[in-house]
């Protein structure tokens, strides 16, 4: 670990995390810029000259801009002092895509606060930030979208976020450092081009299922997947072009109700790959599959398992089973 990476360790633990921070002197840092050094070097050279010279026009210059600078450092400083930023409770996101944190900036002031730039804190020297860069009514708010990308799945805190301003001159870095206490679920990264989903195993009940419809031979109440031979009048084609628009190939046929004797179960033993990370993998793509296929499905995998079923809720019970396991 090199000794930046240590000083900003040690920096971010003295950060208490919080979702709802206010900019104080206690907080907010102020430094010159690149251009800020030039300008006062200018200015050093203005006044050496003057003094030399005994130039009055050179001294008005030296001071003009000497005050100017004054002024514009209070400005600066003064754009985050008294800002209030609240992260709204963060969406779960999927490994390795692209996702926005969004943050609320409120400015409780008669002024308007100009040039606001925020962005996750880089970890590295050579590490890139994506700024996002907005303007705070007066007495009013602004919402600023952060992107951010996670690479892992799990349950991740919040990454620290930097914001920033050099409003007026551009002469002076006025930032802080934020540490959210939020988490971020992040799932799995669904696999590009999945196979098709596992064939359904027999249901427990299924003896009793079948005596109880026996007398309603030749009536539909679902769908399996196709079987070679299935006549074509029996394939469900708005399931198959819904499948297809999924990027799928997957057929699927009318379920007469005697013979709806099994159910779909997406269990990590069918998957057929050795490595745990790509069987989380397919399992996600197969979960998101028989979701839009609006099919009832089960998750078995770790040790945990969620029972048949389908909707939104369930999605979401599923994906957070591959999250957390």
């Amino acid at each position: 670990m090199t000794l930046r990476h240590r000083i900003d360790g040690w920096f971010l633990a003295r950060v208490p995390p919080s979702d709802r921070v206010e900019l104080t002197q206690r907080n907010v840092y102020i430094l010159p810029t690149k251009a800020g050094w030039l300008l006062f070097a200018t200015m050093l050279v203005l006044l050496i000259a003057s003094i030399n010279y005994q130039l009055n026009l050179g001294y008005l210059l030296t001071f003009l801009l000497a005050g100017s600078v004054a002024v514009g450092m209070y400005v600066c400083h003064a754009t985050l002092r008294g800002l209030a930023m609240h992260l709204l409770q963060p969406e779960p996101q999927f490994a390795g895509a692209a996702a926005v944190l969004r943050v609320v900036l409120d400015n409780a002031r008669r002024g308007t606060r100009y040039g606001i730039g925020m962005a996750v804190r880089a970890s590295g020297k050579s590490a890139q930030q994506k700024w996002a860069w907005c303007d705070v009514p007066a007495q009013g708010s602004a919402t600023v979208d952060i992107a951010f990308k996670a690479e892992h799945r799990g349950l991740h805190p919040v990454p620290p976020f930097t914001a920033e301003t050099r409003f007026p001159l551009g002469t002076f870095r006025v930032w802080t450092v934020w540490r959210p206490a939020a988490r971020v679920l992040v799932y799995p990264s669904p696999e590009a081009h999945p196979p098709s989903l596992p064939a359904g195993e027999a249901r427990a009940d299924a003896q009793q299922l079948a005596g109880a419809r026996s007398h309603q031979a030749g009536e539909y109440d679902g769908v399996r997947a196709y079987r070679r031979g299935d006549p074509l009048k029996m394939v469900v084609w708005k399931k198959v072009a819904r499948a297809e628009a999924a990027g799928s190939e997957n057929l699927f046929s009318r379920d007469a109700q005697q013979t709806q004797r099994q159910e779909l179960w997406l269990d990590a033993q069918h998957c057929g790959l050795p490595e745990q990370e790509a069987r989380l993998s397919r399992l996600c793509a197969w979960v998101l599959m028989a979701d839009k296929l609006g099919l009832d499905y089960g998750l078995r995998v770790a040790g945990r398992s969620v029972a048949p079923s389908q909707g939104e809720a369930h999605k979401r019970q599923c994906l957070e089973v591959l999250a957390t396991c």
